[in-house]
């Protein structure tokens, strides 16, 4: 039998992380090194229409199985002490009472619901993150008014519904994913405006911070993948947030980019900034405020165009000392959120020259240039200036990508703690363990 040091020293921690093209999960110790880590890919979202971007939840939860399957037999989880999740912001479906999907779910980036901005925008804040046909609340109206509400009906965002496949408790989010849907952050609740655009906060789930013990997993998940049956789920966060967390920043002017399908650009500030006009929308971090935008450009645009083994022999062969002169944005089609804020913004890839090594350097260097003018754009609307920079996501393995960012950008570059999201929220599961034992 282990005596308590040793049962402390083997209690790990287990992370998921729920992307755009798949699921990873990452097992840490109390050290904070990873144990055990999978992967696993799943289809792209569905696009039926022009600006629609939509996925089935059941793709969501057999990704999620398969992968703990998988971590399973590499991993004895009776060691895992607390599970948290993050998932894609703004990505929402509607739900029965039993957790039940009666939507599909509307992604990210999905723009159907544009023709509710004008409505929001007539109770919402000046400043707040609803007021884009992006968010979490003009998805949730349009879902609304798409399905004839012949029972009770409640949003879930897709982080809320793949952690209520763990433990059966479904009408629970974190404040981080319910920003988009109008959650105040500063007053810590959902605000009264919201019952004038017909919506009911009783549709509304729970709010906890990021990193708050919640309540045990199901026995079934316990049971099926060998868990002890005392693991605590904790509240996690959205997935840029988890691939801030992984980085290591944690002081005033650390920013993060997310070279993942899309942009993300975050900077830890110590007051928060709220501008939908030009997306940009601050989240809690501790005592402390994550400020930050996301372009719908990014590696999506890349992988539309090259495959990943096609980029990789690609690279040796680009320049970041002679640019291509071509002033691209890339955009897979029309529409953009961060740092211009204009949904009638139009991908610009041309011309495109003949050779593929010029065409694949001028869009790294478009999407470079979006970056530069987002951190720009953070420090003029009130964000802190970035002292250090930090870089996470898939696009970070490209090490010419890396050198055409830090000419253009000219700030320090950091190496990060961990490259995955999924590290991030193995740190908050490991943090809601230790402050619940306190």
């Amino acid at each position: 039998m282990l005596n308590t040091t040793e049962q402390e020293d083997s209690t790990a921690f287990l992370g998921i992380d729920v992307g755009t093209s798949g699921i990873r999960a990452m097992v840490i110790d109390r050290g904070c090194h990873v144990l055990a880590s999978s992967m696993q890919a799943m289809s792209a979202p569905r696009q039926p229409q022009p600006r629609y971007f939509e996925q089935q939840p059941a793709i969501w939860s057999q990704t999620l199985q398969t992968v703990l399957s998988h971590l399973a037999k590499q991993f004895d989880f009776k060691r895992i002490a607390s599970v948290s999740l993050d998932a894609t912001s703004g990505t929402v479906l509607l739900i029965n009472r039993q957790g039940q999907p009666l939507t599909t779910a509307l992604m990210y980036n999905d723009q159907r619901a544009i023709q509710f901005v004008e409505q929001i925008k007539a109770f919402a804040p000046d400043d707040s993150p609803t007021c884009t046909a992006t968010s979490g609340l003009a998805k949730m109206l349009w879902l609304l008014a798409q399905h004839p509400q012949a029972e009770p009906v409640y949003l879930a965002h897709q982080a809320d519904w793949l952690s209520g496949q763990l433990t059966q408790r479904f009408h629970q989010t974190d404040s981080n994913n319910a920003l988009k849907t109008g959650y105040d952050p500063i007053r810590k609740q959902w605000p009264d405006w919201l019952l004038k655009l017909g919506i009911q906060k009783t549709q509304l789930p729970q709010v906890s911070a990021a990193g708050t013990p919640l309540y045990l997993l199901d026995k079934k998940v316990i049971q099926q993948f060998g868990f002890n049956e005392q693991v605590q789920f904790v509240s996690g966060t959205t997935d840029s947030t988890a691939a801030l967390l992984a980085t290591g920043a944690n002081q005033i002017g650390d920013a993060v980019t997310s070279l993942g399908s899309t942009l993300v650009l975050k900077i830890i500030s110590d007051t928060p900034v709220f501008s939908s006009a030009e997306g940009i929308y601050s989240q809690p971090f501790g005592k402390y405020w994550l400020v930050g935008g996301a372009s719908n450009s990014g590696g999506a645009v890349l992988r539309h165009y090259f495959s990943d083994a096609q980029m990789a022999d690609l690279e040796p062969q680009l320049n970041p000392d002679k640019q291509t002169g071509l002033n691209y944005y890339p955009l897979l089609q029309t529409g953009e959120r961060f740092p211009n804020n204009n949904p009638q913004q139009a991908p610009c890839l041309t011309p495109r020259p003949d050779n593929d090594v010029v065409f694949f350097q001028a869009m790294l260097e478009g999407i470079s240039k979006i970056e530069q003018r987002g951190y720009q754009k953070l420090q003029q609307c009130g964000a802190p200036a970035a002292t250090r920079l930090f870089s996470v996501g898939g696009g970070t393995v490209n090490k010419v990508w890396t050198a055409i960012r830090q000419q253009r950008l000219n700030i320090p570059m950091q190496n990060s703690l961990n490259n995955h999201a999924a590290f991030g929220t193995a740190l908050l599961a490991k943090q809601g363990y230790d402050n619940n034992i306190k």
